[in-house]
């Protein structure tokens, strides 16, 4: 091990009892600014020979893999790994591990507030209230209660999610290939073969499974026609499940009613999104998952992770992306 090692963080913030934890182990911990380009990314790579990297911002490119001459782990600050290019640390030899389910409560609490505000038409409710428009006589909202939520995706958010809206009197559907039926059903909600029975189904879809190219774009023009016309669409997983144009033309057609998003197809997106025209769309900046809690118990998987697997100790199969950790026995 080097006479200093590194771990860099690819943001500028890990919560403190995360940070104090890789001092304890000896590491010095060093932060990129916010979503580092690539040449950033090389650039801090270089100068600071990291053997661990916590990926919080950013695209994890295979330049900025093979930048790391010492680099010998990837550990993702949450779940989802697409913006690591894993065939690429594959190749280099390098381990990539998740921080799964640390924030899973987090997440799931935004995604039920974004059903709640986006269903209850808090925001331009809010809107008419500040510009002085009382508009009770026009209005006509929807309850909760009686409606059919599908969750796209049955891991450890969708499970939180589930247990939220528990007594709401929603109908809840889970649709996931890798989940078992038994372990839907005891999430207290129905196990769906078929996504697309399950949105011809749904008022409410609530995405909750990663990005991969097989499922890039889910909703898009024709999945999204298939939901009930004045139904509802919500996104605290990845930007890239959800068609944006399609979602758009659907908004303002009056297919679709409203919807959440806390993530978009870009991140951060270049200007005002085009969705910020739509008054039925509520949107916050990927923070579902950002709270001091969730971030905690993330940052601590995420050093404990590295430290673990540079000590040599065995990782739960549950935390490694890739499969270098069986092959090499390490």
């Amino acid at each position: 091990m080097a006479t200093n090692p590194t771990i860099l963080v690819t943001g500028p913030y890990l919560a403190k009892s995360a940070k104090d934890m890789a001092e304890a182990a000896g590491f010095t911990v060093v932060h990129t600014p916010s979503y580092p380009s690539e040449d950033m990314l090389v650039a801090f790579i270089e100068r600071h020979d990291p053997l661990g990297i916590v990926s919080r911002m950013g695209q994890f490119t295979a330049g900025a893999i093979a930048a790391g001459q010492s680099l010998r782990v990837i550990s993702k600050h949450g779940a989802g790994v697409d913006n690591i290019d894993v065939d690429a640390a594959t190749r280099h030899g390098v381990q990539v591990i998740r921080a799964a389910g640390g924030n899973a409560v987090s997440v799931a609490e935004h995604a039920v507030a974004l059903i709640f505000a986006t269903v209850k038409r808090l925001m331009p409710l809010d809107k008419g209230m500040r510009a002085g428009r009382w508009e009770k006589a026009e209005f006509l909202g929807r309850e909760l209660s009686g409606m059919r939520l599908g969750l796209i995706g049955g891991g450890a958010i969708a499970a939180a999610a589930a247990k939220l809206v528990e007594g709401m009197g929603l109908d809840v559907m889970v649709y996931d290939p890798y989940a078992s039926a038994d372990a839907i059903e005891s999430m207290g909600a129905c196990s769906i073969e078929r996504l697309e029975d399950m949105l011809r189904q749904s008022d409410i879809v609530s995405l909750h499974c990663p990005l991969t190219e097989d499922n890039t774009h889910l909703l898009n023009a024709e999945t999204l026609a298939l939901m009930p016309v004045g139904s509802y669409v919500v996104n605290t997983s990845r930007g890239g499940l959800i068609d944006e144009a399609a979602l758009l033309s659907a908004l303002e057609s009056g297919h679709l009613a409203g919807a959440g998003l806390d993530t978009f197809e870009q991140e951060p997106p270049s200007g005002v999104s085009s969705l910020a025209s739509c008054e039925q769309v509520i949107l916050t900046p990927h923070i579902a998952g950002v709270t001091e809690e969730g971030g905690t118990r993330v940052g601590e998987l995420a050093i404990k992770g590295i430290v673990d697997f540079l000590a040599g100790n065995v990782l739960s199969k549950a935390r490694q992306v890739n499969a270098l950790v069986a092959a090499t026995g390490s």
